[in-house]
Formats: structure tokens, C-alpha cells, sequence
């Protein structure tokens, strides 16, 4: 199910939480999540990467769904992605700037999105640190604490996976995921 590495796994029943590093257009999950801007047009960074893997006909299927609240998600097919679609999170505007509200919100949109389509497996990148310069140590931890709530009630998936680019990102995030997640600790 993972083209990735440095496999760190947190049960948050019903569902695990993973944290690799590894690239994201590999991943075979039921979907993985695109750091869109509201207007859905594919750049660069994690969105360029899914265009040039998967197909322009993604860029062209999310972008007649837009444009919308930044905050808010679309779903698209993945072309030719090994996952079963793609779920377009419009962690920015047009100003390409984002905020921990925005990434919370698009994350916590994102989840309820595969909930809502009865997808078992959803892969994520780290939100707004690339174009968005959102320092990643609290983007991981806006993102754990929504994938940590969303956990809290039921759901159909099984498995969040957080798919960090570099040695740096996945550290991050595990260090963060280890601080938030101990058993019987207030984060």
C-alpha cells in the first residue's frame, strides 16, 4: 500500500495514523490529498507533482469544482495514480498564504470528505509548507490534533497516512505525533 520509508505507526482507534517519508503520488490509498489553493489550478510543489504523475485531467476536473472557500475540499478521479482518487484541500487563495485555521479546516474537510465517500485509507502531505512557508513542526501539529478528533468519532477510515518529502519533514512530524499522542498525557 506505500512507496515510503521510516514507517512510524499510532493507533487512534478505530483508525492507525501513520507518519513516513516517502512521496505522496506513490501511495495506493483509497485517496490522497492534494495542498490545493481555492481555484484548484496545479503548480508546483505537492500539486505539481500529482499533475505530472497522474494526468493534467485532474488539474481540469478539480478546477470545474472551483473556485471555493479556502478551507473547503473537492474530489476528483486520480488519473493514473495508484490511489482511487484525489481530494483537492484548499489549504490557500490566490495569495498562495496560509494559517493554522486553514490547514485545520481543510484537514478536518478533507477527513469528513473520504468519511462521507466510505474510503478505508487516506494519504496526506504536510499542508502549507512548501508555497505556503507554514513552518512544519506546527503544521504537524494542527494537522495530528484534527486527525486525533476526527478518530474520536465513528468513521470509516482505517488508516491516515501523513507522507512527508524529506528526512527533515517526517522527523518533524514524528517527534510532534509522539509529543501529542502519548497514552494518558494532555498534549
Amino acid at each position: 500500500m506505500t512507496a515510503s520509508s521510516a514507517l512510524s505507526a499510532f493507533p487512534l482507534p478505530p483508525l492507525t495514523l501513520e507518519i513516513v517519508g516517502g512521496d505522496i503520488t506513490a501511495e495506493a490509498t483509497d485517496a490522497i490529498v492534494n495542498a490545493a489553493n481555492n481555484r484548484f489550478w496545479m503548480g508546483a510543489g505537492v500539486a505539481g507533482a500529482i499533475k505530472r504523475r497522474g494526468g493534467q485531467e485532474i488539474e481540469i476536473e478539480a478546477m470545474a469544482q472551483g473556485p471555493v472557500e479556502p478551507g473547503a475540499c473537492v474530489k476528483t478521479a486520480a488519473g493514473r495514480l495508484g490511489a482511487r482518487a484525489v481530494i483537492h484541500a484548499a489549504v490557500m487563495g490566490q495569495d498562495l498564504q496560509t494559517s493554522a485555521d486553514l490547514i485545520r479546516r481543510a484537514t478536518i474537510n478533507a477527513l469528513d470528505l473520504a468519511d462521507s465517500s466510505r474510503f478505508q485509507s487516506i494519504a496526506f502531505p504536510a499542508f502549507g509548507t512548501g508555497v505556503g512557508g507554514f513552518p512544519l513542526d506546527a503544521c504537524a501539529r494542527v494537522m495530528i490534533e484534527a486527525i486525533r478528533a476526527h478518530a474520536a468519532r465513528p468513521t470509516s477510515l482505517k488508516l491516515v497516512r501523513l507522507v512527508l518529502f524529506g528526512e527533515d519533514a517526517r522527523t518533524i512530524f514524528d517527534d510532534v505525533a509522539r509529543k501529542l499522542l502519548k497514552l494518558g498525557t494532555e498534549a
